[in-house]
């Protein structure tokens, strides 16, 4: 694919939905775009505003969070693993205070007691638990929600 052709189709890429810098690169080497031009094209990309680290995470976390109901360590990884910087995912993730996220996992843990099948409460907990770790939050606010959910079920507790 020539370079005009590239840089058309990412920009336009960039235009309908966030896009990181990693996933542009991806898809410019998927198209048989050389690395070389690549790099010239992401940088034109960033230069005229189609890609900006910070907006992506801000995005990506805004999301994330409140639609699939991740947890910061989560959110974090993810970003992570698609190159994006430190700076950017903490301002990400500032957005939202400690107390969103725990009452985000509050609401998770309510949902998810109904379907645990153990009423034990040791095994429920671990259940509890292992979800809340499965999403992406701490230990002390998984432990502290889940202590509270199972006591205000005081027939789990």
């Amino acid at each position: 694919m020539d370079l005009d052709k590239a840089l058309s189709r990412a920009a336009a890429l960039c235009s309908r939905s966030e896009q990181c810098e990693s996933d542009i690169r991806a898809k410019l080497l998927r198209w048989e775009v050389g690395a070389d031009e690549a790099d010239t094209i992401i940088a034109r990309l960033k230069d005229e505003h189609f890609l900006n680290e910070q907006r992506y995470a801000r995005a990506f976390v805004h999301d994330k969070f409140l639609y699939n109901g991740w947890g910061p360590i989560k959110l974090t990884a993810m970003l992570r693993q698609k190159q994006v910087g430190s700076e950017a995912i903490t301002a990400a993730l500032d957005q939202f205070s400690r107390q969103d996220y725990r009452n985000s996992l509050h609401r998770l843990l309510e949902v998810k007691l109904r379907s645990v099948s153990s009423r034990e409460p040791r095994l429920a907990r671990a259940a509890l638990l292992r979800f809340a770790a499965s999403r992406g939050f701490d230990t002390d606010m998984s432990y502290n929600c889940v202590k509270e959910l199972l006591s205000d079920h005081g027939d789990l507790d």
